[in-house]
């Protein structure tokens, strides 16, 4: 039991960074209209200020995993979590449009080294056998955080003029909480092996699971004797098929337009005829049908396997974002915030819930930090494109188009799943390895 206890703990307070990660992606939604009308914003000047988070987000995932490689994971967690508590604060202090934008900016590059680093501590201290339900908490808080952003908007909308810095502020507090745990935790223990600090991975593994702790220690030893140092390249043609896999998994997480939803959700609403409390309220109900279909997920990850849940989720999506489509074109709006908390479950419980645990299982130990890093990046690249260009796209096309458009990716996510994407439940990371790193 204690032996459980230290994983799960560990993983709790790393999946902080993920509570962080979702409250800082959410909370912005409640504020941006306050905002454009703070500064006078032009609707160019306000997506760069929506997008801009996500333009640091992008630097973060692409360079996340230099640091976690070179400082350790835990040492570039404490730094994310600084990172948090200065964009909070100074994003609710800023006098001025361009400080504003330079503390949201430090904000998303502690979202994207976030989106590498805790998958990646996670996976490497998980026993296979709950590996997806532990990494699948680090999605579970970050829906968790969606959800408290959302409602924190909602409850806070009428504290007086500012209530938008309010908004933007209160993150502080969980960021401080997030720095301070982090002193509980271990380094990874795979970390120290692939460093030569075997005494010290040794003791990590014997607080994990003392009765196979040695043979732990024993097969990663000889896997990373089979491989190059830390300095070797991603782009070996034998990490070709994990490479594929990843990028093209994180593509069409974003082109499923679920951060175009979360992002602009009142503004969504709005548009269906509903006021701007209601949105709101229906922006929370999103969080809350989020973390429910999660959490669902994570549990029933390791036992179900993440294909099967891909291929589900594929269909849900499909399906309704195809009949949201067919609500904008014929005009009739009543379906349509039923049918977005549906699409929402479908894609907590697939894209949601196994982004960042498969990710995490498919790149060997000496280019793992790496290849998180290029999933996450590509995930938040295309999260900033998508997040970008809807406003102008749905002006311009048509809620119709628009959602008809994500529709069609889902399609062509249906078919990667059904004929690339492999199963790797119940498979230690070494073994994972085997089976999809060409030799």
């Amino acid at each position: 039991m204690l032996v459980k206890k230290n994983v799960f703990f560990w993983s709790i307070v790393v999946a902080l960074g993920g509570l962080l990660f979702g409250f800082d992606t959410a909370v912005i939604s409640g504020a941006e209209k306050a905002i454009q009308q703070v500064w006078q914003l032009s609707d160019y000047e306000q997506g760069l200020t929506i997008s801009i988070a996500l333009v640091g987000t992008v630097i973060g995932a692409i360079f996340g995993g230099v640091p976690s490689d070179a400082l350790g994971r835990r040492a570039t967690l404490s730094w994310i979590a600084v990172l948090y508590l200065v964009s909070a604060v100074g994003a609710a202090l800023s006098p001025a449009w361009v400080p504003f934008m330079l503390f949201r900016f430090l904000g998303g590059l502690g979202v994207g080294a976030s989106s590498v680093t805790a998958p990646l501590y996670i996976s490497e201290v998980s026993p296979p056998e709950s590996r997806g339900r532990m990494v699948g908490m680090f999605q579970f808080n970050v829906v968790f955080g969606i959800l408290l952003a959302y409602l924190s908007n909602y409850l806070l909308k009428n504290v007086g003029p500012d209530a938008w810095r309010w908004m933007l502020g209160v993150q502080a507090f969980p960021a401080l909480a997030f720095f301070l745990l982090l002193f509980r935790i271990p380094e990874s223990p795979r970390w120290l092996l692939r460093r030569g600090r075997t005494d010290e991975a040794r003791a990590v593994f014997n607080r994990i699971d003392p009765a196979t702790a040695e043979q732990n220690v024993a097969t990663i030893l000889v896997a990373n004797a089979a491989e190059q140092g830390p300095g070797e390249s991603l782009w070996n043609p034998q990490y070709r098929r994990p490479v594929m896999l990843a990028i093209l998994f994180a593509m069409f997480n974003q082109l499923a337009g679920i951060n175009a939803i979360i992002y602009y959700a009142p503004r969504i609403f709005e548009m269906t005829g509903r006021g701007a409390a209601a949105a709101l309220l229906s922006s929370a109900g999103i969080g809350l049908v989020n973390f429910c279909f999660t959490l669902l997920a994570v549990n029933i990850i390791d036992k179900f396997g993440r294909r099967k849940l891909m291929l589900i989720g594929s269909v849900g999506l499909i399906a309704t974002l195809g009949l949201v489509a067919r609500a904008f074109y014929t005009k009739q709006f009543g379906p349509v915030p039923i049918l977005l908390f549906v699409y929402i479950a479908f894609f907590a419980f697939s894209q949601g819930a196994v982004i960042w645990v498969f990710i995490s299982e498919i790149f060997p130990s000496a280019v793992r930090a790496k290849g998180q890093a290029l999933g996450s990046s590509t995930h938040w690249i295309m999260a900033a494109i998508v997040t970008f260009v809807f406003p102008p796209i749905a002006k311009s096309l048509g809620g119709g188009t628009t959602f008809a458009i994500f529709a069609g990716m889902m399609v062509l996510q249906l078919l990667y799943v059904w004929k690339l994407m492999p199963e790797t439940k119940g498979k230690t990371l070494e073994d994972a390895d085997k089976v999809l790193v060409l030799h």
